[in-house]
């Protein structure tokens, strides 16, 4: 929606866009060498935006860094107004090896939140910040017979916890920790380097670092799971030439030769409590977020661009319909789960492949199909599929998999809506079952199961 009121389609930006609109902007501003520039002391860095926050990162040496490390103006800057992902990815690789270090070393806050870095210095720099904090917290207790527990240091645990990996799971990266207010983190199972598909997954209302980070990456953990499975089994029974439903162009890749799936539990946006549980301002500033999460996967991926899912919970379904509908942003597929609706009011608005928009609405679930917040993304004529969730839809159930019920249970081992979600993120929306298309032509009418449900043994078993 435009400040005139008019709905538009937004058009779908590709990655040469990007660049662009950054040298439009004077942000790319990118030298052979980082070698012999000016000094840069913590008040440059303060106050310096775009390509001069850059450049004056690089100049700085380590006492300076280290203060800005811990400014409040600074962390500001490179974690609420940023420079363009692709500026900082251009940024970085022009810097030789030991400024980087030095950067990762001392100003680690910084270096593990700018899209555009590679994931895996973020991940390096995150954990520096993550043990610095539980360290300096478990010293200032020190001495204490029962010191209490911080507001700081619960957050930081959760994050600790979240990225405890079990044998056999797939690894655990640490892409965001920002420890201000009530922090934000993110965490990502698998590699978004070299992933073919990659699903962001968006929680809802009454979501915090410190009160679900852990389970919420456990949550992610699963999805991952679900995809490893399944993609494993569509390679080898169907091939990935299978069309995705309503998309024209074979399994919905992007000419991708990478393999593998990832899933980034992102948690990059302060959720709604009881306090401000009316307002969409949060959504709007998680939709801007979520943008510059996807500018920095372009950004560091480049032409080899993977398969975009966003999987949206609840209030996180009406930050994403944001996002893709601000022609800022684009993705391959959308899976809105218990969504209380949001001001778009077709799927032609969103930056998805055609026909790749799907809405889950669990048995029991007060939030879903509400409209609270706007057009309920599952409605008549919106243009989604509507996955065949609530146990009241269907006479029998097929045994394999439970229905979710209720508002939080869409992402739960077992259950027919995670199986599909994990369908959807690795290009086989096709695959999901008794799929109802409403609107822009469709008769909402459900479809038979299909004949190749991807099932691996253990799913034919009874599960608790």
């Amino acid at each position: 929606m435009h400040s005139s009121g008019v709905v538009e389609a937004p058009a779908v930006p590709g990655p040469e866009s990007h660049v662009l609109d950054a040298a439009a902007h004077g942000v790319l501003h990118v030298t052979g060498t980082d070698a012999d520039r000016g000094h840069a002391d913590p008040d440059r860095l303060a106050v310096a935006q775009g390509a001069a926050f850059l450049d004056a990162l690089g100049t700085a040496g380590p006492g300076d860094l280290a203060r800005a490390d811990s400014d409040e103006r600074v962390l500001a800057t490179a974690q609420d107004r940023p420079p363009t992902a692709i500026s900082v990815a251009r940024w970085w690789g022009a810097l030789s090896a030991a400024t980087r270090e030095r950067l990762i070393a001392s100003a680690p806050a910084v270096v593990g939140n700018l899209d555009g870095v590679p994931y895996d210095v973020r991940d390096r720099a995150n954990r520096t910040t993550l043990d610095a904090g539980l360290t300096d917290d478990a010293t200032a207790t020190a001495g204490a017979e029962s010191g209490p527990t911080t507001a700081r240091t619960a957050m930081l645990e959760q994050v600790r916890d979240a990225l405890h990996q079990e044998p056999g799971e797939g690894p655990r990266r640490l892409v965001v920790l920002d420890t201000r207010g009530t922090g934000r983190a993110a965490v990502a199972i698998g590699d978004l380097a070299s992933a073919r598909d990659v699903s962001v997954v968006v929680p809802g209302m009454f979501f915090t670092v410190t009160g679900q980070m852990h389970d919420f990456t456990d949550t992610a953990s699963d999805l991952y799971d679900e995809q490893t499975a399944v993609s494993a089994l569509a390679e080898t029974r169907t091939g990935r030439g299978a069309p995705a439903s309503g998309d024209g162009d074979g399994d919905g890749s992007t000419g991708v030769t990478t393999g593998g799936t990832a899933v980034l539990a992102w948690m990059g946006y302060r959720t709604p409590d009881m306090s401000n549980i009316l307002s969409l301002g949060l959504a709007r500033t998680g939709a801007d977020r979520l943008e510059r999460v996807v500018d920095g996967l372009d950004a560091v991926r480049g032409a080899d661009r993977p398969r975009l899912n966003v999987v949206a919970h609840s209030y996180g379904s009406t930050t994403a319909l944001m996002a893709l509908s601000s022609g800022h942003m684009r993705a391959d597929s959308l899976t809105v789960l218990g969504s209380p609706g949001s001001e778009v009011q077709s799927a032609a608005e969103l930056a998805v492949r055609t026909g790749q928009v799907y809405v889950g609405d669990a048995h029991s679930d007060p939030i879903a199909g509400s409209g609270y917040f706007g057009t309920d993304p599952g409605s008549a004529g919106f243009g989604s599929t509507v996955l065949d969730l609530s146990a009241d839809t269907a006479g029998v159930d097929t045994g394999l998999f439970r229905r979710p019920v209720g508002h939080n249970d869409y992402l739960k081992p077992g259950t027919a809506s995670l199986h599909d979600v994990a369908l959807i993120g690795i290009g086989r929306g096709d695959l999901v079952r008794h799929q109802a298309r409403r609107g822009q032509g469709g008769d909402g009418t459900a479809q038979p199961l299909p004949d190749m449900y991807l099932l691996r043994p253990q799913d034919l078993q009874p599960r608790d």
